[in-house]
């Protein structure tokens, strides 16, 4: 492939971080999109949401980009350990697809349909594309810049290099060439352009090479693609004898060292990578619950033919290449990023796997919870019996989820006196032992309910399959509310014991996937609360059949109870001023309703911290707005998941914990579930984690009120702060209850 590429500035490592350049603030905008003050022009007025500024919004799309630059910043930090900066390099590029595919596509559909309105931040949706356009157009290129400058050659340091075709001995070459005619040639499909043959359709995601031939005889210039196969290894590892010496050879040069084979007769001219975004969010009409699973599957086909929001060149690229592909792809010169290769960085996955420990996170093993621990060594742990002695929480990944979660199911699934299991499955992996000890639950007559909810976003196609999977085993499966996306994480076990009935309960703010359980961090209750144990009864009553006046003593669910409960209790620790505590920990916050309750509770004077992972569209530390309120972030070795809510201090502060984030889509079209946490000493354990989150002792962004992220992970004297997960696997991995094993 041609390579010609464009003056960057220079990025320099150094004892620190990286340098790199941050996303521009977000400028206030009024609502007639000029600019105002943050602070309300009538401060005394008694009409508390009247007086509030008409720029107190944060854009949130802007606010997303700037997360994934948070991501970067970890990719460029030379202190995080080499294999784990790859690693954040390929989540950068996986979650920039995803944002392209459902936020860009969104924006772009809205408008195409005229159905489009001003954001709460006062932009337009033409305005926030265009800033979009910018922000992503300067951190794609930051991005690929830091592999190749920074990254790349870090790891062939270590011996672990991406080796060019034409670097690669006349040997290996032609051992190569013959991997290629038996593994590769078969399954490529050249697709010339002509009269005869017109431009092919380009899937999403795809990576391919834009190839030009002249044909010898006429001279003239004929365009073709070939398509990567997606299902051969993007890195090719080539053959060695030395364990710190791992070489890869690209599979799209390999294929363009043979184009040959591919056009005989024909002189390949130029070769190019190139690779389409499209819009892959699905929108299916839920006319009644039984045409869901046809119209979702019908849907996921329309899916591979959604318009263009993206397309990503190899910026070597000639111009008019580029513009056969514009102009056939219909895609506009904003849409149009041009790179250094390679592109599609998420392949960076395979590096980072890589069996090199010394250049990756220290290995770290989740406990089981104390409360599970068995008391013999060869007796399996009694889960059902611990919850019957007191609640348990869980924190994952640092409590095992084998031990604890899956436990617990597989145990009720082989426990004769239990009569019924009910749980909601939102994401789950195919091989998932929940999906057997569900199966084998049915198989032993057991009541067993799967509310499944299959427009879980990327995963409709694996839910649809172990959906029917649970079906044909016996499983009674049910896919939600008509309207709603079942997001709550609930288990409901119901045993018979001594002639009654008890219910055990799971209530959780992550999904019941084994696999990120050990990478997400998340919170869980497992209880015999009676009240609780009622309310998920009726919860599941309600998902399964027809119960729209299900009420609820101790749950908040939503689309009815969450955003009002919530805001009782903001509004509760407002009325006490100054000796009012808020504490929030999240994924993204961005409900205009609860951002005005923290609003006025700050003004009251109230305590307002807001621990948030990705998007924010508050504006903390604004005077006469938001004086008592910080916003921080967190992003590291685990994925901060978990969501909690508390009120006040002490051991009297109210706790919520569940699997609402405070957005539209959750409070209004999901139906999502928080649950109260009582035990005294577990309301201390989670006051302690918010507050240690939010301690200046501890590497977090912290966002200023112009909304730009500000990285704190050096002291004063440069030494580096408090790594929140390595101290949670040091505390977690030395609690022990004294005459148990793990």
């Amino acid at each position: 492939m041609t390579s010609n590429p464009r003056p960057v500035p220079d990025v320099v490592e150094s004892s620190s971080v990286v340098p790199l350049p941050t996303i521009r603030a977000q400028r206030p905008r009024a609502s007639n999109g000029r600019f105002i003050s943050a602070v309300p022009k009538d401060a005394d007025s008694t009409d508390e949401t009247d007086s509030l500024p008409g720029d107190r919004f944060l854009d949130r799309e802007v606010s997303w980009l700037q997360f994934n630059e948070r991501v970067l910043q970890l990719a460029a930090d030379p202190d995080v350990p080499l294999l784990e900066r790859a690693r954040f390099l390929a989540i950068f590029s996986s979650n920039l697809d995803e944002f392209f595919m459902v936020r860009v596509a969104g924006l772009q559909r809205r408008i195409a349909t005229g159905i489009a309105t001003r954001s709460a931040s006062g932009l337009e949706p033409r305005e926030v594309l265009d800033e979009i356009s910018v922000g992503a157009h300067e951190l794609m290129v930051r991005h690929a810049h830091l592999y190749r400058d920074v990254v790349s050659p870090a790891l062939q340091g270590e011996g672990i290099s991406l080796v060019r075709w034409e670097e690669l001995p006349q040997e290996e070459q032609k051992r190569l060439g013959e991997m290629f005619r038996s593994t590769v040639y078969p399954v490529l499909t050249p697709l010339a352009v002509d009269p005869a043959h017109p431009f092919p359709y380009i899937s999403g995601l795809s990576l391919n090479l834009a190839v030009i031939l002249i044909n010898p005889q006429t001279g003239h210039e004929h365009f073709a693609r070939v398509k990567v196969p997606p299902l051969l290894p993007r890195f090719i590892e080539l053959p060695g004898n030395d364990l710190y010496v791992t070489r890869y050879v690209l599979l799209e040069e390999l294929i363009a060292a043979h184009l040959e084979f591919l056009f005989p007769g024909m002189e390949v001219h130029e070769t190019y990578t190139f690779r389409v975004t499209r819009n892959e969010d699905l929108e299916v009409e839920e006319d009644d619950a039984e045409n869901l699973l046809t119209a979702l599957e019908k849907e996921l086909t329309r899916r591979r033919f959604g318009p263009p929001v993206r397309l990503e060149v190899e910026e070597s690229m000639d111009d008019h290449v580029l513009d056969l592909l514009t102009r056939e792809l219909r895609v506009h010169d904003s849409e149009v990023y041009r790179l250094p290769s390679p592109l599609d960085l998420t392949a960076l996955n395979t590096v980072a796997d890589l069996d090199r420990t010394e250049l990756s996170y220290p290995n770290f093993v989740p406990a089981t919870h104390p409360a599970l621990a068995p008391v013999e060594r060869a007796a399996p742990a009694d889960i059902l019996g611990a919850m019957r002695s007191s609640d348990v929480l869980l924190h994952h990944p640092y409590d095992s989820f084998s031990t604890s979660v899956q436990a617990f199911i597989e145990q009720a699934a082989n426990d004769p006196q239990v009569l019924a299991i009910k749980q909601t499955l939102y994401r789950t992996s195919g091989d998932s032992p929940i999906i057997d000890a569900l199966i084998d639950a049915a198989a032993s007559g057991k009541q067993v309910l799967a509310v499944v909810e299959i427009k879980a976003r990327f995963d409709e196609e694996n839910n649809i399959t172990w959906a029917r999977k649970l079906e044909h085993a016996g499983v009674h499966v049910v896919y939600g509310m008509v309207g709603l996306k079942t997001h709550a994480k609930l288990c409901l076990v119901v045993r018979e014991e001594k002639g009654a009935l008890r219910r055990y309960c799971h209530v959780g703010t992550g999904n019941y996937n084994p696999k990120t359980a050990r990478l997400y961090e998340d919170l869980g209750l497992l209880t015999c609360d009676e009240a609780i144990g009622e309310d998920l009864t009726r919860l599941f009553n309600q998902l399964s059949g027809m119960a729209p006046k299900s009420k609820f003593k101790r749950l908040l669910v939503a689309p009815r109870s969450v955003r009002s409960g919530l805001l009782s209790l903001i509004e509760e620790e407002a009325a006490k001023g100054p000796d009012g505590c808020i504490r929030i920990k999240i994924n993204s916050i961005v409900d205009e309703a609860v951002i005005d309750a923290l609003y006025r509770a700050s003004r009251a004077g109230a305590r307002v911290d807001v621990w948030v992972r990705g998007i924010s569209a508050l504006r903390p530390g604004v005077p006469g707005l938001s004086e008592t309120m910080r916003v921080r972030s967190i992003l590291g070795r685990f994925l901060e998941h978990s969501r909690v809510f508390a009120f006040g201090t002490g051991k009297s502060a109210k706790i919520y914990i569940g699997s609402a984030d405070m957005m539209h889509r959750n409070l209004d079209r999901r139906v999502e579930a928080l649950v109260p946490i009582t035990d005294r000493d577990q309301v201390k354990t989670l006051g302690a984690l918010l507050d240690r989150s939010m301690s200046d002792e501890v590497a977090s962004w912290h966002l200023d009120p112009s909304g730009q992220w500000h990285r704190h992970h050096l002291s004063a004297e440069g030494a580096p702060l408090t790594d929140l997960h390595s101290e949670l696997i040091a505390s977690y991995g030395a609690r022990r209850r004294p005459g148990r094993r793990r």
